[in-house]
C-alpha cells in the first residue's frame, strides 16, 4: 500500500465530518422555526456514515486496497415535533398551537463539538504524515 493512501483516508474523514458539521448548522439554524402543521415542521437531519474497505482481491485487478469514510445518506429524525400554545402567532392552527422542530440544541452542540474534534484529528493525521514523509526524504540527503 502506498504511503500516500493515508492522505486519502484522512481526506475522506474530513469530507464526512464537513457534511456532519453542515447538517448540525442546518439543524441549529432551524431550531426556532415554527409551522402551522406537524408535517410542515422542520425535522432534524443526521448523516449516516459508512466505513469503506476495498477488497483485497481487487489488488489482482490492479486496484490497490484501501479504506475510506463516506456519507451514505442523510436521514430525518422521526421524533414528533413539539406543540407550543401560541394563539397570537399567525401560523397557529385553529386550537392556537404551532409546531416547533424536533431539534435538541444541546445534542446538536455536542454533535458539533464531536465533528469539529474529529475534523481536527484528521488534519493532525495529515500534518504528521507529511512531516514523517519529509523526514524520510531528508534521511536520503
Amino acid at each position: 500500500m502506498s504511503s500516500f493512501k493515508i492522505f486519502d483516508i484522512a481526506g475522506s474523514g474530513m469530507a464526512a465530518q464537513s457534511v456532519r458539521l453542515n447538517t448540525v448548522a442546518s439543524n441549529l439554524a432551524n431550531a426556532e422555526s415554527v409551522s402551522g402543521t406537524a408535517e410542515g415542521a422542520y425535522k432534524a437531519r443526521h448523516p449516516v456514515f459508512e466505513a469503506v474497505r476495498a477488497q483485497l482481491g481487487m489488488q489482482q485487478a490492479g486496484v490497490e486496497p484501501g479504506v475510506a469514510v463516506r456519507v451514505t445518506d442523510i436521514v430525518q429524525d422521526q421524533r414528533a415535533p413539539e406543540m407550543r400554545y401560541q394563539p397570537g402567532n399567525p401560523l397557529a392552527n385553529s386550537e392556537g398551537y404551532v409546531f416547533a422542530p424536533n431539534v435538541n440544541v444541546v445534542e446538536e452542540m455536542v454533535d458539533m463539538i464531536s465533528a469539529s474534534r474529529a475534523y481536527q484529528n484528521n488534519v493532525e493525521v495529515m500534518n504528521t504524515s507529511k512531516e514523517l514523509l519529509l523526514a524520510t526524504l531528508r534521511l536520503g540527503s
